[in-house]
């Protein structure tokens, strides 16, 4: 018999999709309304819903976090030669998404504390050929968007957030999504709020509104067919088929209907393990999330910074012996054979290069039950590190919110 899943030997996997209870129920009345293909009533309504928590001017729903990131990049109307700077510890889809409309990625390296993009380096990188600046919430906690803006204004640049971990999060009091002209999210399984494969676009600049639905229609203007605007829609700017089913809408739908349900759940699971780890951490020099006081996470990960690369393979192997699944997660971009091409070298990124060594994710999802969570706890008090290496530890810090 084929294994239904490559994760099946595990007994704590680290992610699973969860239902709230309603995908279902309107994924049935997508299919009776008679149309579930783009644009339908759930692709509106998420729309509406993503538009009036957030008030960000627009929100399109695209089939994926990565089409969103290619609706800014055409937006921005990038030449060859123009620079994007990103930051190394991300996604490749980050910088993919703009070089493959032409323009160079520009890496950058991350921050100690948050492994957010450092901004007390975008002065020295920032150079004439400079069209844009893309923050990434690692982890849903917020970059620093006062300095970044403040920094991108000051050079003509625009900012583009990456905020796919982050929906929901904020910082200083500001919903992330909302301080560049556009913001892009995730609604892919292993995010808070799913449909399978899904993202967003956000429009904070209402300059690019009309532009966006046409790139997102294929380069028509079939949006304003069908508010009445033109008598028929025909081909006018450049585009593709982001649109999702609404299908897929209706299931996110369900999701984000639940929104206060699913984040009071991953709360519960954010905090179950720091209480339950945070002295065993700081015995052993490990170090736990770091959350300023100023940014309110929406609990997307937890995750575990060892002392050493092989400390940090060695839980992993540990964790799988005891049937957890745990994850690394990104490998420095500027060191990919693609970042190589564009430059990319050893020691360019430095805190990236080794927070990428030492990071470790736990399991994490809606339905994590406290009796797998404490398995997963126990299992890590047991581990032994294999390096004699101590890092010192900055003490985590809880954001009034969290305290």
């Amino acid at each position: 018999m084929v294994a239904l899943n490559r994760f099946d030997d595990y007994q704590i996997h680290f992610n699973r999709p969860c239902l709230v209870g309603k995908e279902l129920h309107y994924i049935a009345q997508a299919i009776h309304f008679g149309y579930s293909a783009g644009d339908g009533v759930f692709t509106r309504r998420c729309h509406a819903l993503l538009e009036q928590e957030l008030g960000v001017t627009k929100a399109l729903l695209t089939t994926s976090c990565t089409d969103a990131l290619e609706m800014a990049a055409l937006l921005l109307q990038l030449q060859p030669g123009d620079e994007v700077i990103v930051p190394s510890f991300t996604f490749v889809s980050t910088a993919n998404a703009f070089v493959l409309h032409g323009a160079h990625p520009v890496f950058i390296d991350i921050r100690p504390d948050t492994l957010n993009l450092d901004e007390t380096q975008l002065e020295r990188l920032i150079s004439q050929r400079t069209r844009a600046i893309v923050p990434v919430h690692y982890a849903g906690v917020g970059c620093e968007m006062d300095a970044i803006c403040a920094i991108a204004a000051s050079h003509g640049v625009v900012v583009v957030e990456d905020n796919a971990h982050g929906l929901f999060g904020k910082y200083r009091n500001r919903y992330l999504g909302t301080f560049g002209a556009f913001a892009t999210q995730s609604f892919h399984e292993t995010k808070n709020f799913i449909c399978g494969e899904g993202g967003a676009l956000l429009i904070n600049d209402p300059a690019y509104s009309e532009r966006a639905e046409i790139i997102r229609e294929k380069g028509t203007n079939r949006s304003r067919f069908y508010r009445g605007q033109v008598d028929k829609y025909t081909w006018v700017d450049i585009g593709s088929s982001f649109l999702p089913s609404d299908l897929l809408a209706a299931f996110l739908f369900a999701q984000l209907e639940a929104r206060t349900e699913i984040q009071t759940k991953r709360k519960r699971i954010w905090e179950y393990y720091w209480n339950h780890l945070i002295d065993w951490a700081s015995v052993l020099g490990i170090r736990l999330p770091i959350i300023p006081e100023h940014c309110e996470q929406p609990y997307h990960m937890f995750y575990l910074l060892l002392p050493t690369l092989d400390d940090r393979q060695a839980l992993i192997a540990h964790l799988k012996s005891c049937g957890i699944l745990s994850v690394f997660h990104y490998l420095p971009l500027h060191l990919s054979e693609m970042g190589r091409r564009f430059g990319g070298k050893e020691g360019d990124c430095p805190v990236t290069e080794e927070m990428s060594d030492r990071l470790l994710r736990l399991p994490f999802y809606n339905d994590l039950t406290e009796a797998d969570q404490s398995r997963v706890v126990s299992a890590l008090k047991e581990f032994k590190l294999v390096s004699t290496k101590m890092i010192p530890v900055q003490m985590p810090v809880l954001s009034q919110s969290e305290a």
